[in-house]
């Protein structure tokens, strides 16, 4: 039902783990052939930009994903690196990225007197927007575990599914349709990112 993308930068274990608490058994595609016929993917990633971008278009996975993504409407969840790489173009390197959402990765950087460290990296509280994917988690109770030195800048805040504040105010979370994604680490953040999973296996069914 669910594939999960592998795209050498990700650990994948826990993404699937987590999975199998709620009952899924993922499907893991390697290449392009993987993702031909999915009909729900999880797009994870940890580390560079463009060493992420390089692994998709190296491993076939680019356009296949992008014919499933964008042209059959398949539903996706990027996660931490993965939800960058669903952006236009990172400060963080010169690829382009996939270019599924109207947005930019940025660095993050604050204004004196704020003095923080980077990466972020931690719990952190959330503010939910989009109803779907936090349902069920309680408004000022909503914590989850960050590992990230860059963040999602959308040209339309309408596609913000959520916002943090780490010195500033920033994106958690975007939604634009049946593309979803996730700064966060769900596989890291026990009950709370357990039921952001759920919620996207439970949209995902209702839409088959």
């Amino acid at each position: 039902m669910i594939t999960l993308v592998d795209t050498g930068l990700c650990n994948i274990g826990s993404v699937a783990n987590m999975l199998r608490k709620l009952g899924v058994r993922p499907n893991i595609a390697t290449d392009g052939r993987g993702v031909e016929e999915a009909r729900a993917l999880i797009l994870p990633g940890i580390g560079h930009f463009d060493a992420g971008m390089k692994n998709l278009e190296e491993r076939g996975l680019a356009k296949a994903l992008h014919e499933r993504v964008v042209g059959a409407k398949v539903p996706v969840l990027g996660i931490c690196l993965g939800m960058q790489l669903l952006a236009r173009h990172s400060e963080e390197g010169s690829a382009p990225g996939l270019g599924w959402i109207a947005a930019d990765v940025k660095k993050f950087r604050f204004e004196p007197p704020v003095s923080l460290p980077v990466p972020h990296m931690g719990w952190n509280e959330v503010e939910p927007v989009d109803v779907e994917m936090f349902k069920g988690h309680e408004p000022g109770r909503t914590r989850f575990y960050f590992v990230h030195s860059f963040h999602v800048v959308p040209d339309d805040t309408a596609v913000v599914a959520a916002w943090a504040t780490y010195g500033t105010r920033f994106v958690a979370a975007v939604r634009q349709g049946h593309i979803w994604g996730a700064q966060f680490h769900p596989e890291k953040s026990h009950r709370h990112g357990l039921n952001v999973l759920k919620n996207y296996v439970e949209a995902v069914r209702d839409a088959a």
